[in-house]
């Protein structure tokens, strides 16, 4: 079912852009015209406090997303192999790897990259594609209530939530002991030492997404070392950076931070989306106590401690893909499995664009990558270098058009004209495939996806849940 919003793809100028945001009451910069030569093709110094000085070459990032398609064990595949080589020849600078567990009963499915000893040769493959100019990192990520290893919830948890933990089935034995965590951190510094050795410029310590670490961020009620005041909930952080320094020097450490979050939202009349409570809501980090608000003091507080243990990147995002995918991933067409978005998709774009700019300019120490942008389609060079050009980010980072246009940046940094046929329109096939069982891709846009033998089982995965919404 289509939604009543004006599709970004019907807007056929930079004027008609504008004016279309205006009627919504949305700030989205834009230039009349991108430069290829301009700001997004300047290269950008990110400063580590261990590692020095590493440089993009550009201010174009991969962003980094959770792959569908290793081995049971954790290893790449040659879709893994394939995807990665797509990133080679983007043409982005910086390469934020793809979400990478540091131990196997962490992953969000049954077919995500973990690194441990018997994977790092193999994900040191996956560097090796890369150009050697391009910064590469890994994402490290334990995905705590949102846990699948297996294919079925094992989630585990930083506290008891009122909401969340209905919707997966925890019980209390799911939440995690302090001493627990500690153990968890080792894996952690473990991994990162793993990355080094295979020769990544940093990894990122993943607060994102209702993720574990994420979670422990909104702790205020959690008993011991790793709750409680900010510098409880943030205490995780300080063990991994330590131990990373310690065990792994010259590696450069980044942060992904869901900068903001809201109440989880569920379906309501017409299949659009509704707040699950009407009420407070306290368990938004970087929200301001109604679940439908935001208020950043916390967050800038979060990024000072990041200055302080010497972490120079990081890439802002918002919300989760589980309970508010219309904050964290503005989509036209949502996944089979969410809800139709209760806002045009622009005012989900200007909230990011908002929020990164606000935390850009008050810690001019760090060297910050957006988030939101595949959203904006063929404008979203003309918004990207505007954003820069005013100082609202240091880089912009592409997630879900590197599935289906990995080459955009490339194109645009070399003049030429964009491939339309390409560029993201936001169908969430990307989402609704391995939510349903099946590998990662673009199955609409990309033709190796588009020849697919899972594209059969996609329409149909589709067809069922379309059914079960009657």
């Amino acid at each position: 079912m289509s939604v009543r919003w004006t599709q970004v793809k019907k807007l056929d100028s930079v004027e008609s852009f504008r004016e279309h945001c205006a009627r919504l009451g949305v700030e989205i910069p834009i230039v009349d015209r991108f430069d290829p030569s301009g700001s997004l093709a300047q290269a950008v110094e990110i400063r580590d406090g261990a590692h020095g000085v590493l440089r993009s070459p550009n201010r174009f990032a991969v962003l980094p997303m959770e792959g569908w398609d290793g081995t049971t064990d954790g290893r790449p595949t040659d879709l893994v192999r394939r995807r990665w080589r797509r990133f080679a020849a983007s043409g982005c600078g910086l390469v934020w790897g793809e979400a990478t567990a540091v131990r196997l009963d962490g992953r969000a499915n049954p077919n995500q990259l973990v690194i441990d000893e018997s994977t790092v040769d193999e994900i040191a493959e996956l560097r090796s594609l890369l150009a050697a100019q391009q910064v590469a990192g890994l994402q490290l990520t334990h995905s705590g209530r949102w846990s699948r290893p297996e294919g079925v919830p094992l989630p585990r948890t930083a506290y008891a939530h009122p909401i969340l933990d209905g919707r997966v089935g925890v019980d209390s034995t799911a939440v995690f002991a302090d001493d627990e965590l500690d153990a968890l951190a080792e894996d952690y510094v473990a991994a990162a030492v793993l990355a080094q050795q295979a020769g990544f410029d940093f990894v990122d310590v993943k607060h994102c997404h209702g993720y574990l670490l994420h979670e422990l961020l909104t702790g205020y009620d959690r008993a011991g070392r790793y709750g409680g005041d900010l510098a409880g909930r943030t205490e995780f952080l300080r063990t991994v950076v330590s131990g990373i320094r310690d065990r792994a020097p010259g590696l450069a450490i980044a942060v992904r931070l869901s900068a903001f979050d809201l109440v989880p939202y569920t379906a309501g009349e017409g299949g659009v989306g509704v707040p699950e409570t009407p009420g407070p809501y306290r368990y938004a980090f970087g929200g301001d106590g109604t679940g439908l608000g935001i208020d950043l003091t916390e967050t800038h507080a979060f990024l000072d401690i990041c200055v302080e243990l010497g972490v120079g990147l990081v890439s802002v995002t918002a919300g989760s893909p589980y309970y508010n995918p219309h904050v964290q991933r503005p989509a036209y067409f949502p996944p089979s499995d969410g809800y139709q978005p209760p806002e045009d998709p622009l005012h989900g774009v200007a909230r990011q664009l908002a929020v990164t700019r606000d935390l850009t300019v008050g810690h001019p120490a760090l060297t910050v990558v957006g988030s939101g942008y595949s959203y904006l389609q063929d404008w979203l060079v003309h918004t990207a270098q505007a954003v820069v050009d005013g100082g609202g980010a240091s880089m912009v980072g592409l997630g879900r058009m590197m599935l289906s246009y990995p080459e955009l940046a490339a194109d645009a940094l070399g003049g030429r004209s964009f491939d339309s046929r390409l560029i993201c329109r936001t169908f969430s096939d990307c989402t609704t495939a391995p939510r349903s069982g099946l590998v990662s891709g673009c199955y609409p846009l990309d033709p190796f996806y588009k020849e697919h033998p899972q594209r059969v089982e996609l329409t149909r995965a589709k067809k069922d849940a379309k059914a079960r919404l009657r």
